[in-house]
């Protein structure tokens, strides 16, 4: 087994080299730029979360049963496959194509590596630590998509056009296939060889049944559809909030329309991923400061809320800064909630269905973020009439996934915080 720095340095670099993604801060510009409405971008990126949704269970079930790390590097080879279509693609069918590849990548990906590093921490020992270890290596993750962003920012503004950044993101996808094929073995303990089929069957009936008997998982499950189901939907309309800001703004007049949203997306990228990057490490000194999980994931509620009601005054009054830095406070507020919200679901689940009932959850947010996509597009079209780029008071509609944040926090206030271990004794 390799030392606890060694592993720890690898569950970063995986973060760090996932995260170089470098079309990230220009997706929507990118598809834009090839002719795609908003509706038609949000229609790519529902089939994305369907084909994330249907490939979602059975991963976490086929981890279970086969092993992580082989579902890992299925998950990377997915993605090459996936950047290398979007970039080289000229034909609508070949997005779509491209989107369904990267959809199930997300899925053999998400929920997967967790449980990894939890199972790393219980064989050291060391599981009152997970708040603290998986906010530590999603810092890296996120330092990633700092670098990524600057990168990207400095390779449209010398090319003019964004399609360039898919190509150069599938090669460190391919570095990571390389860095989780060589983990170690001891990482698939506890996983029964031989199952194959009919045990990944099991491991997924099993899951099921988990979240629909045990109440506290399936409170879990609950927060994260709030909390998640809209967010990545949301999160990619700062490139749109930026171009429309950056056009009124006096500033940078000798460059193209696309240097000038290349520079300012890129860096409002940087400071964004740079910033969660911190929130990310520091997850756990807010949790402590909260009072304890509960507690904070309360307060991540409530500011969550109140920021999504200034960006929809923002944005109809046409105050681009303001909006800019609500998005950026929301990734904060993301970054501070997951490693706090992952950590519950390890605290209350069954260790050996850890990564099925993480599927499940990812599942869940993945189905409810493909309804989001399509309809906040819809409505940002005919809000926009058709102009190229969006005007600021178009764009209000990303805000309508505050509703199910007021009734999952209505909700909680109601029925009260879910108890760890309420149920049935931690299998």
């Amino acid at each position: 087994m390799p030392r606890p720095v060694a592993m720890l340095a690898r569950f970063s670099l995986y973060g760090f080299l996932k995260n170089l993604r470098f079309f990230d801060a220009f997706l929507l510009l990118a598809l834009r730029e090839r002719g795609i409405d908003f509706l038609g971008i949000g229609g790519l990126i529902a089939v994305r979360e369907v084909a994330s949704h249907l490939s979602q269970i059975p991963s976490g079930a086929l981890a279970d049963a086969f092993g992580r790390r082989r579902c890992m590097v299925v998950s990377m080879a997915c993605y090459v496959i996936s950047y290398l279509a979007l970039g080289l693609s000229a034909q609508s069918w070949l997005l779509v194509f491209a989107m369904v590849f990267y959809g199930t990548a997300d899925a053999f990906r998400d929920g997967t590596h967790k449980t990894l590093i939890y199972t790393w921490l219980r064989q050291q020992g060391r599981e009152n630590e997970r708040t603290k270890i998986y906010g530590y290596t999603r810092s890296w993750s996120k330092m990633g998509s700092a670098l990524s962003s600057l990168i990207a920012a400095v390779l449209v503004f010398i090319t003019g056009n964004f399609s360039t950044v898919f190509l150069l993101s599938a090669i460190p996808a391919f570095l990571n296939l390389i860095n989780l094929a060589t983990y170690p073995a001891s990482l698939d303990a506890g996983i029964a060889p031989g199952g194959g089929l009919k045990q990944a069957y099991r491991h997924l009936v099993d899951g099921f049944k988990e979240v629909i008997s045990r109440s506290s998982v399936r409170r879990l499950v609950m927060d994260s559809i709030a909390f998640e189901g809209g967010y990545p939907v949301v999160k990619d309309y700062l490139q749109i909030v930026v171009q429309a800001s950056v056009i009124a703004l006096p500033l940078g007049l000798s460059l193209s329309g696309e240097q000038r949203t290349a520079v300012f997306s890129g860096l409002s990228y940087a400071v964004l991923h740079f910033l969660a990057s911190k929130a990310s490490k520091s997850a756990h000194r807010f949790e402590s400061s909260s009072g304890g999980v509960e507690p904070a994931i309360d307060r991540i509620f409530l500011l969550s809320i109140a920021s999504m009601m200034i960006l929809g005054l923002a944005l109809v009054t046409g105050v681009g800064w303001l909006a800019i830095s609500i998005f950026i406070f929301l990734g904060i507020l993301q970054n501070l909630w997951r490693p706090i919200h992952i950590g519950r679901f390890d605290r209350d689940g069954n260790e050996s269905r850890a990564a099925t009932t993480l599927s499940i959850e990812s599942q869940a947010s993945s189905l409810v973020a493909a309804i989001w996509a399509p309809l906040i597009g819809f409505f940002i079209d005919r809000l926009s009439q058709g102009e190229k780029t969006a005007p600021l008071d178009a764009l209000w509609p990303v805000t309508l996934v505050a509703i199910p944040l007021i009734l999952a926090w209505v909700w909680r206030r109601f029925r009260g915080n879910p108890i760890a271990n309420a149920d049935i004794p931690r299998g």
